[in-house]
Parts: structure tokens; sequence; C-alpha cells
């Protein structure tokens, strides 16, 4: 395999960042050194990059995007060949992918598809994580089946949006104590969605409708109540494994840090 030597430029990782040469083989890093300690092995190198005044970054790891999610009426405007090139000029290497199950739906036709969306159109590598938009008995043993046989370990749930993708309480709950069995993570979308609707829709008969009111609509304690109550469940499911997505305000932060 081809051997590239990268040199004179500061690494960043988790102990900080310090001037250091990289030495890889193919694909996998071999070494790191201090600089100038590979200088004996600079000629068997078939590319040497001068890195002089640059950082050296792992390649990052995006673990949350939606290429070509339906939702809404619409669509991500990204598929997965725009989206992976833009990651990768930004330095990403790896995405996480969201598979989507909505209610009513079957699971592994729902990871069918997305492996679909995603071969041969991704420039980087991928995963998936799997949603669960409408858990059952035939959803939770799907989620057992991925997580021991297809390397599908994360699974998202969603306490918004009824109809599509809710769930509640107890079927949260299910899913938790399913995971926890076989190893898997819950991956909580956290707000409360129940009352969320009941806002929009008042906030709709009064003609509220400008793009300020979709915050108005969605206060902070209603992420909050949510946060605690997933956190809650996920106590009684034997502390499983949970993932708070995008969280957008202190006082859902405030609930993980209790």
């Amino acid at each position: 395999m081809a051997k590239t030597l990268i040199k004179n430029g500061t690494v960043i990782s988790t102990t900080g960042a310090i001037a250091q040469d990289v030495l890889i083989d193919g694909e996998t890093i071999m070494a790191l050194g201090a600089p100038g300690y590979f200088a004996g092995a600079e000629e068997g190198c078939d590319k040497v990059i001068d890195a002089a005044g640059k950082y050296i970054i792992p390649g990052g790891v995006d673990v949350h995007t939606h290429m070509e999610l339906p939702f809404g009426g619409t669509f991500a405007s990204d598929t997965f060949e725009t989206g992976s090139r833009a990651a990768a000029w930004g330095g990403v290497t790896t995405i996480i992918d969201m598979a989507v199950q909505r209610a009513g739906e079957n699971v592994f036709d729902g990871l069918a598809e997305w492996h679909r969306k995603a071969e041969g159109e991704c420039a980087i590598d991928y995963g998936f994580h799997q949603i669960i938009g409408g858990v059952d008995d035939q959803s939770l043993k799907a989620l057992t089946y991925l997580t021991e046989h297809e390397g599908i370990s994360s699974f998202k749930l969603f306490m918004a949006y009824p109809g599509v993708f809710y769930s509640d309480d107890g079927q949260v709950l299910k899913a938790m104590q399913t995971a926890a069995d076989c190893g898997a993570m819950i991956m909580m979308h956290a707000e409360n969605g129940i009352a969320i609707d009941v806002l929009v829709q008042q906030a709709l008969a009064r003609g509220e409708t400008d793009p300020k009111y979709h915050s108005y609509t969605r206060p902070s304690p209603l992420e909050a109540e949510a946060t605690h109550r997933a956190i809650v469940l996920s106590h009684v499911a034997g502390n499983v494994p949970l993932y708070i997505v995008h969280m957008s305000a202190g006082d859902a932060l405030n609930e993980v840090a209790a």
C-alpha cells in the first residue's frame, strides 16, 4: 500500500494540540512521532505532505444526519451524494444517517430503502441509526434482530409528531426495556408533542403563522419536561443507554446534568 508522511503540522487529538508528524500506510495511521522522527523513512514514502502552519485533524464523525428525509410534505435537500460530498469537504469522513420507519410501516422495509438510497452514492463511510416510529411487537423484535445481526444498535424514538413518529410513555418504556435486554441504545427526540400540537393549533387559529411562532409554540419547559420523562423511563427500564438528540435549551440540559 502507498505510504504517506504528513510532517511539520500540529496534530489535534483528545489530549490537545501537539507538534507531531504522522505516518500513514494505505488508509491506516501507523504511527505518530515528534517532528523529524520519521526523517529516515521519508524517502520510502510515496507522498510527503508539508503541513507547516496547519492543523492535522482526524476525520470527523457526524452522528446525526438526515439525507433525503421525507417529512412534512417535503424532503431534506441533501441526497447521500451531495450531503456526503459536503461532509468530506468539511473534514467529516463518516456519517450516521437515520433509516425511517413510520407508524404502520415495517422496520426492515424502511432500512432496506435507506440502503438503496445510500448504495453507490456516498463519498464517505456511513452507517445507520433506525427510527422506530411505530412501537409494536413487530418493531420490538426488529430492534433486537438489527442489534444482533445487522450492526445497528441505536434506535431513535419520538415524543413528538403524533400519527407519524410519536410514541407514548408505555411504548417508550417497552422499547427501552427491549434495548436494555439486547444491549442497544435509545436516542430520544424529547419534547412534549401532545402539548405542542395544542399550542400550534391555537396559534394557527389566531393567524400566527410567521416563522417566529415556531419557537413560541415550542417553549423550553416542554423540552425540559420530556427530557426529564425520558431519563426517568430509562432508569425504570434498567438504565438503558439514552442519548437525548439535538437539545436546544438550557432547561433540558439542566435535566441531563441533574
